[in-house]
C-alpha cells in the first residue's frame, strides 16, 4: 500500500461521527482549516490491536482545539471508542491512526467564528518512520535553515497544522542533500527538536535533551524519559547549544512515528548507536506492547 494515494486507499474513515467510504471523506477546497491552517491532530500507533496511550493522545487533541479557540463536538470518550472502531473496522493490528479536527467553510477569511467543526479519524498501515536499515545503523540529520519560533509568536503547546510548514520545508531540504532530517534549532539559537521528533543526547552515561519551551513536549517523549529512569538512567532537561554537540557520543529521537531512532550524524557530528540507546529502543518496544517494561515506566 506504499505508494497508494492516500484519496485512493479501500476501507473507511470515521467523519463527523460516522463511517464512510475512504474515497468519500472530503472537505471543500474552501474550507478554513485549509487556507489558514486552522486544524489540530495527533500521531498515534497501534500495537497488537491496541492503540498506545490512546486517551493521552485525544486529550492533547481537545487541548491543541482549545488553544486554537474551537471546541470538538465529540468527547474524549467518543473519539477514543471510534479510534478503537475503526481499527476493528478496518482490520488493523499494527497501524497508524490519525485524529484531527478543523475548522469548515461556511466563513472564509481570517476570522472564522462561526465555522462548522469537523472531526475525522483514518487508520492504514504504516512502518517505520525511517528506512528499516538506516533505523538500524543511525540515520543523518541536516541542520536547518529554519528555526522554531518564540512562543511569544506562535502557540507550540498545541499540535497545530500550522506549526509544521517550517517542518515541512526543512525536512525537504535535507532529503534533497541525502540526509534523512534536520535538525532545528529555536530563535535563540539553541537546540530544539528535529522535524517531527524530539532529540535526545548521551554523555559519560547521562541523557541530556533540550527543555520543551517552544516546542512540543512529545508524549513518547516522555514515555522515554520515564523508562530511562526506570533503567536508574539520569535524564537532564537543559538548554543545549549547537557547539555542544561534538561532545556527546550518542543521540537518538522521539516521536510516535519516529518511535526511538538512533543518529549516526548531525551535519558535522558523529555518535555512536551505543548501549543506552539500543536499550532504550528495546524497552519502549516492550512498553508499546505491553511487556515488562510497561510496568516498570508506569511505576516512575
Amino acid at each position: 500500500m506504499a505508494g497508494v494515494p492516500f484519496d485512493q486507499r479501500d476501507g473507511d474513515i470515521w467523519l463527523d461521527g460516522n463511517f464512510v467510504p475512504w474515497g468519500d471523506a472530503k472537505l471543500h477546497v474552501l474550507s478554513h482549516g485549509l487556507h489558514y491552517a486552522s486544524c489540530v491532530f495527533e500521531g498515534e500507533r497501534a500495537y497488537e490491536g491496541k492503540i498506545f496511550k490512546s486517551a493521552e493522545h485525544t486529550t492533547r487533541l481537545h487541548a491543541s482545539a482549545s488553544v486554537l479557540g474551537f471546541e470538538i463536538p465529540f468527547t474524549e470518550a467518543q473519539i477514543n471508542e471510534a479510534k478503537e472502531a475503526l481499527l476493528k473496522r478496518q482490520n488493523l493490528t499494527n497501524a497508524y491512526v490519525r485524529a484531527f479536527a478543523w475548522r469548515g467553510s461556511e466563513m472564509m477569511g481570517v476570522s472564522a467564528q462561526h465555522n462548522t467543526i469537523h472531526t475525522a479519524i483514518a487508520a492504514w498501515d504504516w512502518p517505520s518512520y525511517f528506512k528499516p536499515e538506516e533505523r538500524l545503523k543511525g540515520i543523518r540529520l541536516d541542520m536547518a535553515t529554519y528555526r522554531r519560533p518564540d512562543p511569544r509568536t506562535a502557540p507550540y503547546k498545541a499540535k497545530a497544522a500550522g506549526l509544521y510548514m517550517i517542518c515541512t520545508l526543512s525536512k525537504h531540504e535535507a532529503e534533497s542533500k541525502g540526509y534523512a532530517d534536520a535538525l532545528m534549532l529555536d530563535w535563540r539559537g539553541q537546540v530544539a527538536e528535529a522535524t517531527g521528533a524530539n532529540v535526545f543526547f548521551i554523555k559519560d552515561g547521562k541523557i541530556h535533551t533540550p527543555t520543551p519551551d517552544c516546542f512540543l513536549d512529545g508524549i513518547t517523549r516522555r514515555t522515554v524519559i520515564g523508562l530511562a529512569k526506570a533503567q536508574g538512567l539520569e535524564v537532564i532537561e537543559r538548554v543545549i547549544m549547537p557547539e555542544e554537540l561534538s561532545d556527546f557520543e550518542q543521540c537518538f529521537l522521539t516521536g510516535t512515528a519516529a518511535e526511538v531512532t538512533p543518529v549516526s550524524e548531525i551535519g558535522p557530528y558523529n555518535f555512536q548507536v551505543g548501549a543506552i540507546t539500543q536499550s532504550l529502543m528495546e524497552a519502549y518496544d516492550a512498553t508499546v506492547r505491553g511487556g515488562v517494561a510497561a510496568q516498570q515506566v508506569a511505576a516512575v
